[in-house]
């Protein structure tokens, strides 16, 4: 995948990376220069290629327009890099443009716009690496450095992003003063104390310090509202405060992806190809064409049905079916499928079989059921800063306003990718659920979670900070997910990172559920395929085994005392109980809830909590 800045190819970056790392709107490290994703806008679809998953573009539309009629992979270059008729190299790929606009060189310290034609560009269309900007004029050196890109910017919670006020800052307000800036650095930390900006012309200096803590309020002017992925402000004043982080920083861009699993929509075979094939088959608009389809070979799975009843199948799916309700929730069908363990509905991307319980667990897991094959798409909507979304208990929960924007219009299609893999359902009896939420301890456990999720909202100021509180039932589901992970990726041969979880839980009162059940998958880029490591070990003999050796590992951890005894209401700076680094703690990119919302007392017993565990509890009505 390569980034391109105006003609010139800069670097390259992974198709998953423009989902979950540098997305529309992030600045992305390449090797010489510092650059921004673009808006979609500046795409072009040329190589890009459709994905077909209608539940996903359903919800998609749900979020940004029903003018939403696509998902798109990223483009993906040619493999020559040349066009056949001439020699210069065929740019295609992401559009960046630099940014931080502000720049440093590093021998004079002189710190300047790229609009002051200080800087130069310079491009080698053969070695993409090698592309910088230099500052010819340098005062130290006969050979122009390269220079580098400020590093700090200013943010705020609205998705706005903005190069550092330098002058404003410098002369601590607006001034007519013709700088000419420099940043000079005290020490070798690095750290804002040690970095100074200077204005030659008048003399001013100031410590990047004062950027932040409790005075930088003070020192930072009000948001513009800029959105420089799309090269414009948004149209009304930002109310939110700007804060200033560094090039960078973890919490400058999160991605806001909603997720699906491609599941069977049910019905016979030719309906089931016909919903398989459809980013093909919803462009047909007459027998002719079908006929057609078939003679350039895209119609090879069609091979025992005849054109015309292929037509038919066509023309039932545009049909509108009255009876069908739209789902409120991607997780819902996916639920109805899993549970139901129908190996009936298997088709080319989704091959499942019902497994043996565990006995040692047969009083609280009800149905096990291995996925030899399955599908998954996600599809980037937006983006948020300073704060993760992480805290919704879906992305669908986020409100618009913390949601930048993809495009300056609203968006006819957006960025998605699809990746193959293999997993392990469990299903929790809820009966065995409901009994333990009704225990004296359990309930207490629940207040806690519930009071810290109060102090947490309310320390980041929403509105209404009891909303989107996932219950103990959630807690319960999503612990025994992450210590059932850690487990299984010592043995399944995949990466910790490689592993990704959806949790299922609902209560009764809900009109999807209830539900009680977890899908633990490999869904990466290099799973493709599958190893088949986590199928062997959905086997019945496996899965029992690892299910206790790994609550027996969440009983002590190597932080104990400390993460034992950690409450989630303590002062509203986390959303986790007993857990941490060392036990319960997942890659970002393996957790639905940023590693939020986990907590060992509710499995097991630990030497700081007791009463409140599932499984202990379990056993002890069992003799």
């Amino acid at each position: 995948m390569t980034a391109t800045q105006r003609r010139h190819r800069v670097g390259e970056l992974r198709p998953s990376q423009l989902l979950y790392s540098y997305g529309i709107g992030a600045v992305v490290d390449l090797p010489n220069i510092s650059a921004m994703v673009m808006g979609l806008d500046d795409w072009d679809e040329q190589d890009c290629r459709e994905i077909g998953e209608e539940r996903l573009l359903a919800a998609v539309q749900q979020q940004l327009g029903y003018q939403v009629r696509r998902l798109l992979s990223p483009p993906i270059p040619q493999p020559s890099g040349f066009s056949a008729t001439r020699a210069a190299p065929v740019v295609s790929g992401v559009p960046v443009a630099p940014f931080p606009r502000w720049m440093v060189c590093p021998r004079c310290r002189l710190l300047a716009p790229l609009k002051s034609g200080l800087f130069t560009l310079k491009a080698d269309p053969f070695r993409p690496d090698r592309t910088r900007y230099v500052h010819g004029n340098c005062p130290r050196g006969t050979t122009p450095p390269a220079v580098l890109p400020a590093r700090f910017l200013v943010a705020c919670a609205r998705g706005h992003l903005d190069d550092f006020p330098w002058v404003t800052f410098a002369h601590r307000g607006e001034t007519e003063c013709r700088s000419r800036l420099r940043l000079r650095e005290f020490g070798v930390s690095g750290e804002a104390a040690d970095l100074q900006v200077e204005c030659e012309t008048c003399g001013q200096r100031r410590r990047m310090s004062d950027a932040f803590g409790d005075e930088a309020a003070m020192a930072l002017p009000a948001c513009r509202g800029r959105w420089p992925h799309l090269r414009s402000f948004a149209d009304e004043d930002c109310d939110a405060p700007s804060r200033a982080i560094l090039l960078g920083a973890s919490n400058s861009w999160f991605p806001v992806v909603l997720t699906a699993l491609s599941i069977p929509a049910g019905g016979d075979k030719l309906q089931q190809l016909v919903d398989e094939h459809w980013t093909t088959l919803e462009k047909v608009s007459s027998p002719r064409e079908v006929e057609l389809l078939r003679q350039i070979g895209q119609l090879r799975t069609f091979r025992s049905f005849t054109d015309d009843e292929i037509w038919v199948a066509i023309q039932q799916k545009r049909a509108p079916d009255e009876q069908s309700e739209s789902p409120r929730r991607l997780k819902t069908p996916e639920w109805r499928v899993f549970s139901n363990a129908d190996a009936s509905v298997n088709d080319a991307h989704f091959r499942l079989r019902p497994a043996g319980v565990p006995t040692a667990f047969s009083r609280v897991i009800e149905r096990v059921v291995v996925v030899e094959r399955l599908r998954e798409v996600k599809a980037l909507i937006g983006f948020a800063r300073i704060e993760s979304p992480g805290e919704f208990d879906e992305p669908e929960a986020i409100p618009p306003e913390r949601r930048g924007p993809l495009a300056r219009r609203p968006p006819e299609w957006v960025p998605a990718s699809e990746v193959r893999g293999e997993g392990i359902f469990l299903q929790f009896r809820e009966d065995a659920v409901e009994n333990w939420m009704r225990e004296a301890a359990v309930r207490e456990r629940d207040t806690v979670f519930r009071r810290g999720h109060r102090r947490w909202g309310r320390a980041r100021m929403v509105s209404d900070p009891d909303a989107g509180y996932p219950e103990l039932r959630y807690i319960l589901l999503h612990s025994f997910s992450h210590a059932l992970m850690r487990q299984l990726a010592l043995e399944s041969g995949y990466a910790m990172a490689s592993i990704r979880e959806r949790i299922y839980a609902l209560p009764p009162s809900d009109e999807d559920g209830p539900m009680a059940g977890i899908l633990l998958y490999t869904a990466a880029t290099d799973s493709e395929g599958t190893l088949g490591g986590l199928v062997r070990l959905g086997e019945l003999n496996e899965l029992e085994r690892h299910i206790a050796e790994a609550l027996e590992q969440m009983r002590v951890c190597a932080s104990d005392p400390l993460c034992a005894e950690h409450r989630p209401d303590a002062e509203g700076a986390s959303l986790h109980g007993a857990a941490c680094h060392a036990c319960l703690f997942a890659p970002e990119t393996s957790c639905e809830r940023g590693n939020r919302y986990l907590d060992r007392a509710v499995l097991v017993e630990t030497f700081a909590s007791s009463g409140a565990a599932f499984f202990d509890h379990s056993d002890a009505r069992s003799n």
